[in-house]
């Protein structure tokens, strides 16, 4: 490589690095692309998932391929690293979308989903809970792009959005470990790490309550 290209990489591996470690390569769009080109069906699923996004306004918050991604635990569980969601729960990710649009971005900034829908095999094999909102498309897995966005401001700034209008979007919020968080629109409510809302970072932020 020549020298003088080297600042412009260490200037890219800063500004990506956190995302990188959090999303593994077989999440990536070339891999989305390899998977959707294997299966015809796929190609048109997901062209009329395009549509439906255009249709409801949502088409601009996320790439859609990244709301195909499965779960971390995919490999593990000896399944595709994306998934077609349910084409009846397509309804149901949208005003998850338009809250992503409307206050989360807002509040911290670009955010790539690393989770969405899991049907119920994969759900129990993650270790997802029997009502888990990622079953029926309510739900993303989330992680900030800004960086220098540490994990305490994180929490601060969205428990202080959810106070202000998670009730209107009727959405949940919970936060997973590093910078990693879970928002869906199934109902209103918050929890932590032993999934009840008495653990919940939340309770600990006063711009949160």
């Amino acid at each position: 490589m020549p020298p003088r290209f080297a600042p412009l990489l260490l200037l890219w591996l800063f500004l990506a690095g956190p995302v990188l470690a959090e999303v593994p390569a077989r999440f990536s769009e070339g891999a989305f692309a390899a998977w959707r080109d294997a299966r015809p069906d796929r190609q048109t699923q997901f062209t009329a998932f395009q549509s439906f996004l255009t249709h409801n306004g949502v088409a601009d918050v996320l790439p859609a391929y990244q709301l195909w991604r499965t779960s971390s635990s995919s490999e593990k569980c000896q399944s595709d690293a994306f998934i077609i969601p349910e084409r009846a729960d397509w309804p149901h990710i949208v005003t998850t979308l338009r809250f992503v649009r409307d206050q989360v971005r807002p509040a911290i900034g670009p955010v790539e989903a690393v989770s969405g829908y899991r049907d119920d095999v994969l759900n129990t094999c993650s270790g997802g809970a029997k009502r888990s909102a990622h079953r029926n498309y309510y739900a993303l897995d989330l992680v900030p792009l800004t960086a220098g966005l540490d994990r305490a401001t994180l929490i601060k700034r969205m428990c202080a959005v959810h106070a202000a209008h998670g009730a209107q979007y009727s959405v949940g919020l919970g936060f997973y470990s590093a910078r990693r968080f879970h928002v869906d629109s199934k109902s209103f409510r918050r929890w932590g790490p032993d999934g009840t809302g008495k653990t919940s970072p939340c309770n600990a932020s006063v711009d949160g309550l």
